[in-house]
């Protein structure tokens, strides 16, 4: 079971890497605007899904953006495809990962509440 872990990692790895590449080159929605990273990607134990966790920054409209990416994932799919060597090519589901702003938002509350401890 371990080995069979580390190549669900590896391909969950290559997935985040290579859909990054993908929305921020190849991807021509208008409907996707600003800065979207991909946070994680986890792929069913089959194969046939993997979810992507995306991160949006400078967004016009997130829910506009995250719909955009949904109706864009067959030609996502389409360049995985191309570029990953797999038997099966996983379909795409998108998700909202807010745990960047959410992180940056504890921070906020932590320096309100602790002011310069450094002095």
């Amino acid at each position: 079971m371990p080995k069979n872990n580390t190549r669900f990692e590896r391909i969950n790895e290559e997935l985040k890497k290579e859909i990054s590449h993908i929305i921020s080159y190849e991807l021509k929605n208008p409907n996707v605007t600003g800065l979207i990273s991909v946070t994680k990607a986890k792929i069913t134990p089959d194969l046939k899904y993997a979810k992507i966790y995306v991160s949006m920054l400078n967004t016009k409209n997130e829910t506009e953006t995250l719909e955009g990416l949904k109706k864009s994932s067959g030609f996502i799919r389409t360049q995985i495809a191309k570029k990953m060597n797999l038997r099966i090519t996983p379909e795409l589901v998108f998700e909202r990962d807010d745990s960047i702003e959410y992180g940056a938002r504890i921070e906020a509350i932590l320096k309100e509440i602790k002011p310069e401890e450094k002095e």
